[in-house]
């Protein structure tokens, strides 16, 4: 079985370690590389991991914070991640429901009468 693969995104603590402290003091080294994020774009960028990633900013970023891109993004692998077992609902059995079993679950077909025959 493979490992799933996964990245942990370190720009706060690069930041730190350059003693930059405030996400808005990214705001204009970016500008400088004509980057233009809105400050919650710079927050978000900062604060959360990114899923999709511009490489322009990435460059910006190891720029700006004379870095490597091993300095910012850690590959990492999650052991085990695909074979968790579905979860069932209260007192339901894990098996997934099958046409069959829904039985009166399943909706009744509407009938639509016109008034004027």
């Amino acid at each position: 079985m493979t490992a799933k693969l996964d990245y942990q995104w370190h720009l706060r603590k690069v930041m730190a370690d350059r003693g930059m402290f405030s996400t808005t003091d990214l705001t204009e080294p970016l500008e400088e590389r004509e980057i233009k994020l809105s400050s919650s774009q710079v927050y978000r960028l900062v604060v959360e991991r990114p899923e999709r990633l511009s490489l322009k900013i990435l460059m910006a970023l190891m720029d700006i914070l004379d870095c490597r891109m091993d300095d910012l993004i850690e590959p990492i692998s999650v052991a085990g991640a695909g074979a968790r077992p579905k979860k069932a609902a209260a007192g339901g059995s894990s098996a997934a429901p099958t046409s069959e079993g829904l039985g009166s679950l399943r909706p009744k077909r509407a009938r639509i009468i016109r008034g004027d025959q």
